[in-house]
């Protein structure tokens, strides 16, 4: 038997198990999806918002990223997919020894501390797309204990039921390739339904909500977008031929869905909106996620053409003559872009599910077949009862998270306000954190000193000097 090379030959540090290539796959697909929230959320949220609440806005994504890694690391990757406890959920055990986490992982070619980090990142980036629903108004310390909660008792209900092998609606066939139900339908629902118990933001605010920047509002679409690379193309835990077609997939879907969304905006308002495309683009990245890597390219199309008009229709016409979504405000529309393209999504992969790829993604055979195959193949059962699973699994999500969020909600209300005072509302970022995103002053003992462009700075400091003010562009 010839020798392997050295680069090749198992280590101590490189077990025979340990295939190098998936490892780092998967490694660079969870920084993506990583990238997604911190910057890309950040950057999105902060650009988005009114510049008294970019500092919130931002702030809200940075302490969920992180407050998760903790409860994730400590119990919450373990009740998604660690051992059975119920149908539903595992035990809460920790995932820190090193015993654990350097043993072989999820599909054996790489150790479980990757897989640990990777399902991380999609823990994390789900509190922080319901924190869109609720930016502008909700008190930070209350926040603050929301995260942890949320993960704990409805996230990790969702992760192990959908996903863990030893999940109920795992072992019935569900499809959820990447997470159109665990992450964008939960977080859609659990986003409109914290909203609703937080109450608005000022009617003033509510009316007029400019974004204070497009440009970085677009640069974090932008990491958003170019994200989802590794959110669908890391769910096949290997370096596949699968993993290809779902991030072919993945871009083919948003470019189509944000086209989509912008004929429409243009044909009944006139105008090409900047705002309007980038949620055409997250209608799309959502829509596909649960099918990226088991419909074929065509179907992406398809897809990415409801997806940028079925949930422009709920925002655009819907939402504006129902008194119940009217009540709610939801200041970034996730009800619409993840709830409501997340379940979309998850109906179309009950039609459009192609059995070789689902046998590609699954290896299991005899199973996951849409309900168009089924008819073409003669297997009409079979892709009924497919359509069905996907329903089913719509409603489990909403029933939970509708249920689990309004809990804690309730919960957290005992112990702090939800909604920030009317008084810290009108201020925003100084009252509540003492910090403004766009600050020109700087004041020291003696004097307040301009700080921007050397140019401007006598001119600035002498009408300062004399009681006068500046206007900024």
């Amino acid at each position: 038997m010839n020798q392997l090379p050295s680069n090749l030959a198992p280590t101590v540090a490189t077990p025979e198990w340990l295939n190098k290539a998936d490892n780092v796959w998967q490694l660079t697909a969870a920084t993506l999806v990583g990238l997604q929230s911190v910057p890309g959320l950040i950057i999105l949220y902060g650009g988005g918002v009114k510049k008294k609440w970019a500092v919130n806005s931002a702030f809200m994504v940075l302490y969920a990223f992180a407050c998760v890694l903790v409860c994730w690391v400590g119990w919450g990757y373990r009740m998604s997919f660690g051992d059975k406890m119920l149908p539903f959920l595992g035990k809460p055990m920790m995932a820190s020894d090193q015993a654990y986490l350097l043993e072989k992982g999820f599909s054996g070619s790489f150790p479980t501390a990757t897989m640990v980090f990777f399902q991380f990142v999609f823990a994390a980036i789900t509190l922080i797309l319901i924190a869109g629903a609720l930016l502008g108004r909700m008190n930070f310390f209350a926040w603050m204990l929301f995260v942890p909660l949320w993960l704990t008792f409805s996230y990790t209900l969702c992760a192990f039921s959908i996903w863990s092998p030893n999940g109920f609606l795992t072992k019935a066939g569900i499809i959820d390739y990447s997470g159109g139900y665990v992450i964008h339908l939960s977080s859609g629902v659990a986003g409109f339904t914290a909203a609703y118990w937080v109450g608005p933001r000022l009617t003033k605010d509510r009316e007029r909500f400019p974004p204070n920047n497009i440009i970085l509002m677009l640069a974090g679409a932008g990491l958003l977008w170019m994200g989802w690379t590794g959110f669908n193309g890391g769910d096949p835990y290997v370096a596949s031929v699968d993993a290809s077609l779902a991030v072919l997939n993945t871009h083919l879907c948003a470019a189509t869905s944000l086209v989509m969304w912008l004929l429409l905006d243009l044909l009944f308002f006139g105008k090409p909106s900047v705002i309007g495309a980038v949620q055409g683009m997250i209608t799309g990245l959502v829509c596909i996620t649960p099918a990226a890597g088991v419909v074929q390219a065509w179907a992406a199309i398809i897809m990415g053409i409801l997806s940028g008009s079925i949930p422009w229709f709920t925002m655009m016409v819907i939402h504006k003559k129902s008194v119940l979504l009217q009540k709610v405000d939801d200041t970034m529309a996730v009800l619409h872009t993840h709830a409501i393209a997340g379940s979309l999504g998850g109906i179309l992969t009950g039609l459009f599910a192609e059995p070789k790829l689902n046998r590609l993604f699954y290896a299991s055979p005899g199973k996951f077949v849409g309900l168009f195959y089924g008819f073409n193949m003669g297997q009409v059962r079979y892709g009924f009862r497919q359509l069905f699973l996907q329903l089913l699994g719509i409603l489990f999500v909403v029933v939970l998270n509708i249920v689990s969020t309004s809990i804690i909600c309730l919960l957290v209300q005992l112990i702090v306000p939800l909604r920030l005072s009317d008084e810290q509302l009108e201020i925003g970022d100084d009252a509540v954190h003492g910090e403004e995103a766009y600050s020109i002053w700087q004041k020291d003992d003696t004097q307040e000193v301009f700080v921007g462009s050397p140019i401007l700075n006598a001119e600035v400091n002498k009408v300062a000097r004399t009681g006068g003010q500046v206007e900024m562009a």
